[in-house]
């Protein structure tokens, strides 16, 4: 029955989204609380609960997902992420341009949402498509592949930092092992796959090339941008590897430690941008200050729709519904990471929303690492892989893509949903092949 409940509660939750189209954020919470007083829960206890999980996911989020958004936005304002691309190109010449954006967006990804990042770098794309005189799916695949890997792989992206926290997985572990699955997939989605592509060859969009584009003595240096955009980065994985490498009582261990945790990295990250990208070009602290506001407010609704999904898993474990989840799959004979990925990919197809599909598997799965022992890292991985399959039209991406792209509904299926399922599919092969090897 708790299984029959919980079922019938995911459904509600699809049927809200997708038929209703209520925000997200609210149909979790309406679901959480269903699905709570279903459950058993009584109905002095519901509300204490959806607060305690709201509350517990964005306390160890909000720092991470609010400067990273921050950082993101210097470096666009900045003219760094511009920079970034430009100089790529001109090393890798027009043959290997494909390649040159791939690493741009990898590069620029990590500091950026996936929609920030899109909408960042598609008036380059097409520029360098009609500069080059290149197909422009051939230029724009590569860019959204990497873009949707490092928004599905990598810390402080808001949805494998989120799965983190409800695994209680190490983050700079998580990070390094996502970077290991992620250059591979990047690769094989982005510039192998778009070469099966050039039979689609859409116009640039009239009028889209038309966004500021930033003369050079206007950007900050190109080592400069590169340094600014990885430091949370190397922080994080600097400390993913004295956790592995160094005795816990030595003072290196200690230092990597606390500078390596997501939320100092991140506060040294944007401190840093607000030199480079601000100070150094000219900018006053109010412009600044003024940059960094607008960037949280884009990113508010997204930290709404993790608390609620942390809503929904505190209402999964405190029912008790959890615990019966994690004996069954105790039992079970399927990997607790296949299960992850399949259960993610089960509610990505349905509801369309990578963020949701993450955060709702993550809640339905977390009882199953505490009972299996099953490497919480790679929980992480798995869940984030498959809450990125498919991507069907009940997807925002999918409409982003096809749009800017100007392509039609089967081109668009041919092209994004492909990609989106080929790094799915590599993910979860990733995960498989470092299960067998740490």
């Amino acid at each position: 029955m708790p299984l029959i409940i919980l079922a019938v509660g995911i459904l509600f939750l699809f049927f809200l989204i997708v038929k209703v189209r209520l925000n997200s954020f609210l149909a979790l919470l309406l679901v959480a609380g269903l699905v709570g007083y279903a459950e058993g829960l009584p109905e002095g206890q519901i509300i204490p609960v959806i607060e305690k999980g709201l509350g517990g996911t964005l306390g160890g989020l909000a720092i991470v997902v609010s400067f990273g958004a921050m950082l993101g936005k210097l470096m666009a304002e900045s003219g760094g992420a511009q920079r970034i691309a430009t100089t790529l190109i001109d090393v890798f010449g027009r043959r290997w341009v494909k390649w040159a954006v791939a690493l741009t967006g990898f590069i620029v990804g990590i500091a950026l949402f996936y929609e920030i990042g899109f909408v960042l770098l598609i008036p380059l794309v097409f520029t360098i498509a009609t500069a080059a005189r290149i197909p422009l799916l051939e230029v724009g695949i590569p860019m959204a592949a990497a873009l949707s890997v490092t928004h599905g792989f990598l810390p402080p992206h808001p949805g494998p930092t989120a799965i983190s926290i409800i695994y209680n997985a190490d983050i700079g572990l998580t990070l390094l092992y996502g970077a290991i699955i992620a250059i591979p997939t990047a690769i094989v989605a982005g510039p192998v796959f778009a070469n099966t592509t050039k039979h689609i060859q859409p116009e640039v969009p009239e009028g889209m090339q038309s966004s500021k584009v930033f003369a050079d003595n206007e950007m900050p240096g190109f080592g400069l941008s590169v340094f600014t955009a990885m430091v949370p980065v190397v922080l994080m994985a600097a400390s993913a590897i004295a956790k592995l490498t160094l005795a816990p009582a030595s003072a290196i261990y200690q230092w990597l430690t606390f500078l390596g945790t997501p939320d100092m990295a991140l506060t040294i990250a944007v401190a840093t941008a607000i030199y480079t990208f601000g100070l150094r070009q000219g900018k006053s602290i109010p412009e600044i200050m003024k940059i960094c506001e607008s960037a949280v407010l884009t990113i508010a609704m997204i930290l709404l729709i993790v608390g609620g999904g942390g809503a929904l898993k505190q209402i999964l474990i405190d029912s008790g519904v959890g615990n019966y989840i994690g004996e069954i799959a105790a039992k079970s004979q399927l990997s607790p990471l296949l299960l992850a990925w399949t259960v993610a990919a089960v509610i990505r197809t349905a509801c369309g929303s990578a963020t949701v599909a993450a955060l709702t598997a993550g809640g339905i799965a977390a009882p199953v690492v505490a009972v299996t022992g099953v490497n919480p890292e790679l929980m992480v991985l798995a869940t984030g892989a498959g809450s990125l399959i498919f991507s069907p039209p009940n997807d925002p991406g999918f409409w982003l893509f096809k749009e800017f792209f100007g392509l039609t509904v089967k081109q668009t299926v041919r092209t994004w949903c492909v990609l989106e399922t080929i790094i799915s599919v590599m993910g979860l092969a990733g995960v498989l092949v470092l299960e067998a090897i740490i």
